[in-house]
This record gives structure tokens, C-alpha cells and sequence, in this order.
């Protein structure tokens, strides 16, 4: 056999007009420049800082060419990222993926995936260092490349140095994301209709205004302000299997998950001590606490809903939020060094009767609740929304709310269902994690779906205990739900139906 035919096999197709790594580094882009170019053999790699860090090292990766670049579209921009290149069998896609939190460094765990599965993939700092606001405090300039322009300008940056390594364009992009990154996700549809094909948006944190930001304070206040209405961690469990026992079997099958919370009406009350408090119970402030957990923040003038609580089922996760000593640090930080621009400021001295109104009119470029995403529709662009009913961090029903939002603009599910679905999961937490199911393939699921015209009816969930697959279940298009079909083990998702409640 030829060497040639032989080198094409092992490492595929790859353009006559191809480099090779190692000539990236001359390569000249617009606003950017290379900062490190490296071939990687097959097997290990040690991201930067990793070495006696909690960081794991990356195994079973194929080779690959790594490079470095940083970003200035702006005077005050300095966005680092990365774009790793299959060295072979490269399926000819590429992939950005997107961070959490605050961001402030390269996701190379995810990078590591996207190359084992043959894609060209991308990640950023999205413009900062660390996983904190401080660097937008007198920086607007920085607070804009994280809330959207780090994520295009990277992908801008990233297919042309794909192009130039292997000689032609990927054929098809693809952004994945959950949390911030589920937000990221949502502007890129939004803002930048042409960068991406397929989009998986998990748990989007989609309403970052001033006002929707600030009312996040209100687990803080409930749970952290007064000190007797603190409640231990200790107690959740306890609250959990009380809410359990009360809405399990609301669907029809007592399986240890709610499957959907808006239909469990759980008042905290049925827990409130009678004898004194003796771990077992929540005393007279904690039921109020929980209450107010549980509850939507509503506007101080109009009384309308516009922040929803925390669902019945997350209560093993309401320490992210109500933990203390401080509120939930993303939501903090972002108050401080965002909203009102003082790192000094006292989250306690927050009026939700007033202060929620003084922000009204306040906007924060990182706001991803447009509904418009007709740009990208019209260009065949699908998007899968997916979000956990036991998220502890961003309420499940802003997704709901937001996916509802899109029909209403965009003429409803007839008009839309061909290229947005929403998969609401049960029991599953903040982007994994939870009672639920919580493993599933996503992008092979918008992978069939861009390319080959086969909208998800239906996405199987896993949940493993101790390495093993205890459990499957369909997570099904919303509105639909998984229902037991009547026979056969309830731990399979073969014996369960997607269908309207």
C-alpha cells in the first residue's frame, strides 16, 4: 500500500493547502496574535498550573496541535484562548465551548473532549483571570467581552486558525454550554446567528439585569440576614424526604423523583417544631426561610412575578444559595463590582420594598432573554435548551419562561418546534448532579438533528451509582413528559412514553 494512501488513512483527508503546526505561529489575524504553537502526542496532557493542583490530568487524548492566541478588540481587552486541532481523523466540525460561573479561565477538560471526538475545539478566559468580577469594576470594555464578544471573537479567531491548518473550513459548528455557559450559548443565538449550526444551551442564566440580579438577594435575606432563620445543612436531607414523601407519586409512580415540581404543593409548615427544636424539625423563622426559598420574588409596585423560586427537590442543593455565611458568591459579585460598583457594598442594606425599583431601568450586556431569534432560524440553526427541575442555583422556570417568550414572539410551537426544544430533567441539579437522571449525550443529539434532519423526540438520561448505570429515562421535548408505559422495570427508559400531561 502506498505510504501516501496509508498516511491518509491513519490521519484522514486532510487539504493539499494544509500546515503544519508548527507554521501557525507566523499566521496573522486580525486582532489577534499567536502566543504559542506546540504538537502534542497521543495520550497525557497537564493543563497549565495543573501540576500538584486539583487539576486532573487529561488522558487518553490523540494528538493534536495546540494553540495559543490573545484577543484585543478593544483598548482594555486581553482575552486569552486556546483552539486544539486534531492532528488526524478530524471530522471536519468544530466545536466552542463555553464556561461557568464568572469564567476566568480555558475549560481544557472540555477541550479534551471535543478532540477525542474529532472536533477542531475552542475555549476562552473570556477576558479575565480567575473566577471573579473584580477585573469588570471600572473596566466596561472587560465586562463586555465576558458577557459576549470574548465568545464570538474566539470563534472568529478559532475557524480561521482551523482554515489555515487544515486547508479548508470546518463544515459545521457547533457551541456547547451550560450555566454561564448555557447564557453564552443564548447570546451567540441572540447577538451572532451565523457562528454556530447547532447550540446546546444548559441551564441558561438568562436575566443578568440590575433588577433580576439584585432579586436573587432574596435567599440571602431569608435565609442568611436574620440569624434565627438560618437553616442548617444538616437539616436538608431531612427536608428533602419530606417534600418526597409529599410529591413522588403526583405522576403516578413512586420512583424517589418529583416529576414535575410546579405541581407539588409542599408547605414547609408540616416540619415545624412542636417541642423545641431537635434537628428533626425547623423552628418558626427556618419555616419562613424555607418558605421564602420556595417562593417567586415579585415586583414591589405591580406584585407581578418575575423571578421564580427554587422547585420542591432541590433542597439537598439549597446550601449554594442559603449556606452563608454570604449569598451565593456569582450573584454577590456580580451586585459589587457590577451593579453598584463598590466592593465595599453591604448586601445586607438592600431594600427589596425600594431598591429593586431603582434598577429597573438598568441593562447589563451580558442580558440574554431576547426572544427575537429569528436571524437564526432563518438560517437553519437549531438550539436544544435543557435545564434540571432541581437546579439550586437558577430556577428552572426562567428557562420555561424564556422558551415561552420565543413562541410568543416567533408565532408558537408550530413555527418553532423544527429548530428550538426544551428538555426539562427531573431530579437533576445545577447542570448534573441530583436523584435524577443526569447523564446524557446532547450534542449527538443536535448532531442528528443539523445534520441530518432528526429533531430529538426524546433524549435518554443516565444516572450511575458506583460506576454502574442504576437508572434510564427519557427526558422528553416540553411540554411532554415521561410517563410509564405500565409494565416492565420503572429503572428502564425503554418502559417509558414521551406525552402531553
Amino acid at each position: 500500500m502506498p505510504l501516501v494512501f496509508l498516511l491518509l488513512i491513519v490521519f484522514g483527508a486532510i487539504s493539499a493547502n494544509a500546515a503544519t503546526c508548527e507554521s501557525l505561529a507566523a499566521l496573522a489575524l486580525p486582532g489577534a496574535s499567536i502566543t504559542l504553537v506546540e504538537t502534542v502526542t497521543a495520550g497525557t496532557f497537564i493543563p497549565p498550573g495543573a501540576a500538584g493542583a486539583a487539576m486532573p490530568t487529561l488522558a487518553g487524548l490523540p494528538p493534536f496541535c495546540r494553540v495559543a492566541a490573545t484577543l484585543k478588540p478593544s483598548h482594555d481587552s486581553d482575552i486569552r484562548m486556546e483552539v486544539w486541532l486534531p492532528a488526524g481523523n478530524w471530522n471536519g466540525k468544530y466545536q466552542a465551548v463555553g464556561n461557568g460561573g464568572w469564567a476566568g479561565s480555558i475549560i481544557y477538560s472540555a477541550l479534551a473532549e471535543g478532540i477525542r471526538r474529532g472536533y477542531a475545539t475552542s475555549s476562552t478566559d473570556t477576558g479575565h483571570a480567575g473566577g471573579t468580577a473584580k477585573d469588570m469594576l471600572g473596566h466596561p470594555e472587560k465586562l463586555i467581552d465576558y458577557s459576549y464578544r470574548a465568545i464570538h471573537e474566539m470563534t472568529v479567531t478559532a475557524k480561521a486558525i482551523t482554515q489555515a491548518f487544515y486547508g479548508d473550513d470546518p463544515r459545521l459548528s457547533y457551541f456547547v454550554g451550560c450555566s454561564a455557559g448555557g447564557r453564552q450559548a443564548m447570546l451567540e443565538a441572540q447577538r451572532f446567528a451565523g457562528d454556530f449550526d447547532g447550540i446546546v444551551a444548559g441551564a441558561p442564566s438568562l436575566n443578568t439585569t440590575p433588577m433580576f440580579t439584585a432579586a436573587r438577594l432574596w435567599i440571602a435575606h431569608a435565609a442568611l440576614k436574620d440569624g434565627d432563620a438560618y437553616i442548617p445543612r444538616t437539616k436538608y436531607p431531612m427536608i428533602h424526604q419530606s417534600v418526597v414523601n409529599a410529591c413522588d407519586t403526583i405522576d403516578g409512580l413512586q420512583d424517589g423523583l418529583i416529576d414535575d415540581p410546579r405541581l407539588c404543593h409542599f408547605d414547609p409548615e408540616v416540619l415545624q417544631c412542636m417541642d423545641g427544636d431537635n434537628g428533626s424539625c425547623l423552628t418558626g423563622p427556618q419555616v419562613e426561610a424555607a418558605r421564602k426559598i420556595l417562593a417567586p420574588v415579585k415586583h414591589p409596585r405591580t406584585g407581578q412575578e418575575f423571578l421564580p423560586g427554587l422547585e420542591p427537590g432541590a433542597e439537598l442543593g439549597w446550601g449554594v444559595q442559603a449556606g452563608g455565611p454570604e449569598p451565593y458568591g456569582v450573584v454577590h459579585e456580580g451586585l459589587k463590582y457590577v451593579v453598584f460598583q463598590d466592593p465595599n457594598w453591604d448586601w445586607r442594606t438592600f431594600d427589596f420594598e425600594t431598591d429593586l425599583i431603582k434598577l429597573e431601568q438598568l441593562d447589563d450586556p451580558a442580558n440574554a432573554t431576547d426572544p427575537d431569534l429569528s436571524a437564526f432560524a432563518s438560517r437553519g440553526g437549531k438550539l436544544l435548551i435543557y435545564h434540571g427541575w432541581a437546579d439550586q442555583q437558577v430556577a428552572p422556570r426562567s428557562s420555561i419562561n424564556y422558551y415561552e417568550s420565543v413562541l410568543e414572539k416567533m408565532g408558537g410551537a408550530a413555527n418553532t418546534s423544527d429548530w428550538l426544544r426544551l428538555f426539562m430533567a427531573p431530579g437533576m441539579a445545577h447542570c448534573g448532579g441530583g436523584d435524577g437522571p443526569n447523564q446524557f449525550d446532547a450534542l449527538t443529539a443536535i448532531e442528528h438533528w443539523v445534520e441530518n434532519g432528526e429533531a430529538p423526540e426524546q433524549i435518554v438520561a443516565s444516572h450511575i451509582t458506583a460506576d454502574k448505570v442504576a437508572r434510564t429515562r427519557p427526558l422528553c421535548p416540553y411540554p411532554q413528559v415521561a410517563r410509564y408505559a405500565g409494565a416492565g422495570s420503572p429503572d428502564s427508559a425503554a418502559n417509558f412514553v414521551c406525552r402531553l400531561p
